[in-house]
């Protein structure tokens, strides 16, 4: 019986060959002895002689070594299979096996030494919660890694499914489920050293930084000759010390530039106690009448101390760009705000609008073809706006259309006044589609009251154009225009009708406008102020007598503008649904969808909201089209455009607005909530 076990026992694959060879072998002797034999019988019978007892010793070793070569490799087997276990249970790596549900099958003495102690069938999930079934790989090729913390190390896991087919019909002590014959094999790795390491690297990493003095001409000229030079000498003192307490190093570039150099770990202090500098420098006051204020640009770049410092420049012009007194962070992976809380201080001085009009008008000299677009939803700004562009280059003898696609019930009077007027052309509205058919890569697109290309009317048309001239007031966002060839905003401006009532002035030498356009600027310039009332500044009431000299009629821009009985009773019922939040934010819903212009009707009643005593500022809630739009308005003491950029909008720091892609109000009012309590609590309103 044992001998036929024996004989059952096949040899298969390499070893088998290798048992065959020495036959293979003996059928080539017997040929070559055959042939020796025809050529010289007595070396064939040698031959012959010497060819039987070579297979006769083949024979003898194949019968009765086999046996012993089977036993030979049967304890290489187990050796080896002990040998394989000693090091997989001894291995310096942490490695343990589990089951789908995540119970422990097995681990090794590693694995043991870092738990701390023996466990038995618990489940991974209990000793590090990170590793639990819903990170297990699903298929068998999949790799799942991931960091993992257990006490005061942290580890890099890596898990892996690991197949077991034919393991209930090998296995006598434990079956899976027939649909589940797989283990997922653990291990782990301590990477708590070599992230320490990373870690104080990162930290000593450089930061690149500028910071500029926003108002220096103004902030001299507002003190006495005899103390200029202390009032500067304290800000610089300031800001030496500021920089030195984080273990900086400071440059005085210009009278009003610096250039700084900081550790990242000193740039992480700045950034958590959010740039007192900020506040620091405006305490200084030695008699100015206007406090001096900073604008500060941080660069932040993993691949070069060259790549930060462009990183500062172009932050360094986002602050101010967005009117100063603010830091800005910008890293590969984003942009940061911080500060912004008060108002630019307006420059006197015209030099920018002269060059910015210079260079407008050498661009519309060299195009036969120009599109003028302000935001969505077009108001009176913005159109007053395109329509002072018109007139420059109608100046010129160029080509202009305007971009509208919706026309509010707001707008419409001032619009009807140039659509059915026979002193403009039929074509000087265009809808969108109607544009993208017109332009060309020789067009010339000027966009005017927003700087953010997803706001525009039409985003195709800066696709398409080659030449694109930014115009607005608004703060300047991260997500600005980048294509533009010149782009002119100015924050301080109280509308974009201001700037455009400026540059007109410098296109071309005593430029004439007719009294209907005159009125629109002037419409949109008292409408963003609300009737003058805020944001409002000596060139504000220049441009408006600019205006005012070329015939705008404040009589028919107050008869255009006026209410009728539905939007003021929408108006008013927006306003009682008024709740005061946090004692001095007014948040109101505007669930009139029904009316011809609910965001202008929105927008004008939080403009009426502040004239409640005690608050702040104010935010109305409108649903029109498919979506929530939010207006948010504020008088000095709160700036409502970060809290704006929280929600993805962005705009002014008296007046800003943000979307919702929802309809549900309640969710959006909580959502307003939550941003207005999350930057009271962090400081930043």
């Amino acid at each position: 019986m044992k001998k036929k076990q024996e004989e059952q026992v096949r040899l298969k694959g390499q070893l088998k060959l290798y048992m065959q060879l020495p036959m293979v072998m003996a059928i080539l002797l017997i040929a070559v002895n055959v042939w020796i034999f025809s050529i010289d019988r007595h070396a064939g019978m040698v031959m012959f002689i010497f060819v039987i007892v070579y297979i006769g010793m083949i024979i003898f070793l194949y019968l009765y070594g086999r046996a012993g070569i089977v036993k030979d490799l049967v304890e290489f087997a187990a050796q080896y299979g002990i040998v394989q276990n000693t090091l997989l249970k001894e291995l310096a790596l942490p490695y343990a096996i589990l089951l789908e549900n995540g119970k422990v099958v097995w681990l090794n003495e590693r694995f043991e030494e870092i738990l701390g102690k023996r466990i038995g069938d618990v489940y991974i999930s209990k000793l590090i919660p990170e590793l639990n079934t819903s990170i297990f790989p699903k298929e068998e090729n999949d790799i799942v890694e991931m960091d993992v913390y257990y006490e005061d190390k942290e580890y890099k896991a890596e898990l892996r499914k690991v197949s077991t087919e034919g393991f209930n019909e090998m296995g006598s002590l434990m079956e899976l489920p027939g649909d589940r014959e797989y283990f997922i094999a653990v291990y782990l790795q301590d990477v708590t050293e070599l992230n320490q390491h990373i870690r104080a690297s990162e930290e000593q990493r450089l930061v690149a930084g500028l910071i500029y003095i926003d108002n220096y001409d103004e902030v001299l000229n507002s003190v006495e000759e005899v103390r200029q030079s202390l009032l500067i000498a304290l800000v610089d003192r300031k800001i030496n010390q500021y920089i030195s307490k984080v273990n900086g190093i400071v440059r005085k570039m210009e009278n009003d530039k610096y250039f700084i150099a900081v550790q990242k770990i000193g740039f992480k202090e700045m950034e958590n106690d959010k740039f007192s500098l900020l506040e620091d420098v405006k305490s200084i006051n030695i008699g100015n009448t206007i406090p001096a204020t900073l604008s500060i640009g941080l660069g932040l770049s993993a691949d070069a101390y060259s790549q930060s410092y462009n990183y500062a420049r172009v932050a360094i012009d986002l602050a101010l760009a967005r009117g100063g007194d603010q830091a800005v962070i910008k890293a590969c992976n984003g942009i940061t705000y911080y500060g912004g809380k008060r108002e630019q201080t307006a420059k006197n001085t015209r030099v920018k609008a002269r060059v910015k009009a210079e260079a407008l008008r050498e661009f519309m000299t060299v195009k036969d073809e120009i599109f003028v677009m302000g935001h969505k939803l077009t108001d009176v700004d913005a159109l007053g706006a395109a329509i002072g562009v018109y007139r420059a280059a109608r100046t010129l003898e160029k080509k202009v259309h305007i971009v509208i696609n919706e026309v509010s019930a707001s707008l419409r009077p001032l619009y009807s006044s140039y659509e059915n007027n026979p002193d403009y052309p039929e074509d000087l509205f265009l809808t969108s589609s109607e544009a993208l058919e017109m332009a060309s890569e020789s067009s010339m697109v000027i966009v005017v009251d927003t700087n953010r290309p997803m706001m525009t009317e039409c985003e195709g048309l800066l696709k398409i154009s080659k030449t694109v001239v930014v115009l607005d007031h608004h703060r300047q966002s991260a997500d600005n225009i980048e294509n533009a060839v010149l782009s002119y905003i100015e924050p301080y401006a109280s509308s974009s009708c201001e700037m455009i009532a400026e540059v007109l002035q410098y296109i071309v030498d005593d430029i004439k406008i007719p009294k209907l356009e005159a009125s629109s600027l002037y419409a949109g310039i008292m409408i963003d102020t609300n009737n003058f009332a805020y944001r409002t500044g000596v060139r504000t009431f220049e441009a408006a007598a600019f205006l005012r000299r070329c015939g705008a009629d404040i009589t028919l821009v107050k008869k255009m503008f006026r209410d009728d009985m539905e939007s003021y009773q929408v108006k008013a019922a927006i306003i009682s649904s008024a709740e005061v939040f946090c004692e001095k934010y007014a948040i109101a819903k505007n669930l009139c969808s029904n009316a011809e212009s609910p965001t202008i009707l929105g927008a004008q009643a939080a403009n009426e909201l502040l004239e409640i005593n005690e608050i702040k500022a104010s935010f109305v809630l409108t649903i029109y089209n498919g979506r929530i739009y939010v207006s948010a308005r504020s008088i000095d003491e709160a700036n409502v455009q970060v809290i704006m950029e929280k929600l993805g909008g962005g705009g002014h720091i008296n007046a800003a607005g943000a979307q919702f892609e929802h309809t549900d109000i309640d969710k959006a009012v909580a959502e307003v909530k939550r941003v207005i309590r999350t930057m009271l609590e962090k400081g930043d309103i």
